[in-house]
């Protein structure tokens, strides 16, 4: 492998001993670091060996062979170190490295692009706090603190305060919206491990936590006095996005009572948006719709029913939740919209519910106990009682009136509603 050219790099895990041995040259280590040695004092390219430190000396100086001892190295020594250096090496291997030399003559990105954050702290973060829940350690709160601090802060820098350069707005939210895409995966593999992981006490209530938190980013800024609310549609996308992910995560990790408390809880509006009594919104709030999308995902002209849903559809990149999982997660925010006084929800995502030739969640729960498990989520034990829930709702909502639905315009099929627990 050390002198094939179709291998493009070798890893040199080092610690004391493989050091010490490569140094005496003492037998297979030896005999292996003789080729290597002559390969990286021979060739040019020097980026093809890359030394893993893993252990270190007393006076702190990487255990590496001498032939390495000039190298860039990467520190493996700690768990902390790992969490840190893993996105390096990874960048390395893929030829990918987070600052790059600029050309001669531009100002680095760092100077030019201001709103254009790395995400590295709050994957870095993510790491210690997955460590902390994986191996039980103490200060859960803490690392979880910190880890959605770097992801609230990732999110808010991009938000607009300024008018934007672009001479379209949809270019700008389409752009803004794929940069916010990191901070969704990573809050949705927090909720992922959390809930599958036996989660703390506290876990429900930190979601609720961190939806309020989210719903602030929809807002205009405090210090942001003039403005116009297209600026801010990538954010609005964002956090509707990331609400229905959410809700899909929690259906996969069977957190019923979860789910029951993110619809059911009433989420404190940020300050600019309080006015009068009007302190608190509930789920509907999180929806989100798209004035600017159309004309640069369809520049054909085109029309899309939901160019909102369209970009989601685009950005459900995730193997572990795909777009059915997204498209059946609004379908059960539509239900508990149905049968929630006040609430609201046009279901965007149901457009392309031909990608799903049934929804598993509602067709499981013609057996009574997987019903059980959506009469956790809804509060309503009696299929009967829902049914005529769901009805009324459609008529409150006046869903009749939405003619985008051909395929079908009450929803009861899709939610196999006339078959709820009918199966003992």
């Amino acid at each position: 492998m050390v002198t094939d050219p179709a291998i493009t790099h070798v890893l040199v895990i080092s610690d004391k001993s493989y050091a010490l041995k490569a140094d005496a040259r003492h037998k297979g280590v030896g005999t292996e670091s003789q080729i290597i040695s002559k390969e990286v004092y021979d060739k040019v390219d020097q980026s093809k060996f890359i030394p893993i430190v893993c252990e270190f000396t007393e006076d702190e100086t990487p255990c590496l062979p001498v032939f390495l001892k000039s190298r860039i190295w990467i520190d493996f020594s700690t768990p902390e170190a790992v969490n840190n250096q893993w996105e390096r090496l990874v960048r390395l291997l893929y030829g990918k490295p987070l600052h790059e030399k600029p050309q001669v003559g531009k100002a680095p990105t760092f100077i030019t692009e201001d709103s254009k954050l790395p995400s590295t702290p709050a994957r870095a973060k993510f790491s210690s706090l997955r460590q902390a829940i994986l191996q039980g350690k103490p200060g859960l709160r803490m690392y979880r603190s910190d880890f959605l601090d770097a992801c609230i802060s990732y999110a808010d820098a991009l938000r607009v305060r300024k008018q934007p350069q672009a001479q379209r707005m949809g270019d700008k939210v389409l752009e803004d919206c794929g940069k916010l895409m990191a901070v969704r995966d990573l809050i949705i593999d927090w909720v992922l491990l959390e809930a599958e992981a036996a989660p703390s006490g506290d876990f429900s209530e930190s979601l609720i936590e961190v939806l309020e938190r989210l719903r602030e980013l929809k807002a205009r800024p405090e210090e942001v006095t003039s403005w116009n609310d297209a600026w801010f549609e990538a954010h609005r996308i964002f956090v509707y996005e990331t609400f229905l992910y959410i809700v899909a995560a929690l259906l996969k990790t069977r957190s019923y009572a979860d789910l029951h408390n993110v619809y059911t809880s009433h989420y404190l509006l940020p300050l600019p948006e309080r006015y009068a009594e009007v302190k608190f919104e509930i789920f509907d709030d999180f929806y989100a719709y798209s004035e600017t999308l159309n004309a640069v995902l369809a520049p054909d002209g085109k029309k899309f029913y939901s160019p909102a849903a369209e970009l989601i559809k685009r950005q459900a990149t995730r193997d572990d939740l795909p777009f059915v999982d997204i498209i059946q997660a609004d379908l059960i925010t539509l239900l508990m919209a149905f049968i929630t006084p006040n609430a609201r929800w046009y279901p965007q995502l149901m457009h392309y519910a031909s990608f799903a030739k049934d929804f598993p969640f509602f067709v499981r729960a013609t057996q009574h106990k997987h019903f059980l498990n959506l009469a956790i989520i809804t509060g309503i034990n009696d299929a009967a009682v829902l049914r005529d829930m769901v009805t009324k709702g459609h008529e409150r909502l006046n869903a009749n009136g939405w003619h985008d639905f051909h395929y079908e315009r009450n929803f009861s099929r899709a939610m196999n509603l006339d078959k709820l627990d009918t199966i003992k």
